[in-house]
């Protein structure tokens, strides 16, 4: 099975995300994690920062890409 970064090489550039905004359902996939779990983060203000746009939350790759790499420098710095 082909990986995007290989149906896209742009993708490597952008950390293998999307050249699009994400909504929560492309988070909960991103972390492995329930999309409840995406809707919690938002209401506690903890994990990648989102956007509203009209009734829709929307995340820029870019700072979900900057999310991850604070926590991966916070964790190394522990």
């Amino acid at each position: 099975m082909a990986k995007p970064t290989d149906l896209d090489p742009r993708a490597t550039l952008r950390g293998g995300l999307p050249d699009r905004y994400l909504d929560t359902d492309d988070i909960a996939v991103i972390f492995k994690v329930p999309k409840e779990t995406v809707y919690q983060w938002r209401k506690k203000r903890i994990g990648p920062p989102g956007f509203r746009i009209g009734k829709y939350v929307r995340y820029d790759p870019a700072d979900v890409r900057a999310y991850v790499t604070s926590c991966k420098n916070i964790a190394t710095a522990a």
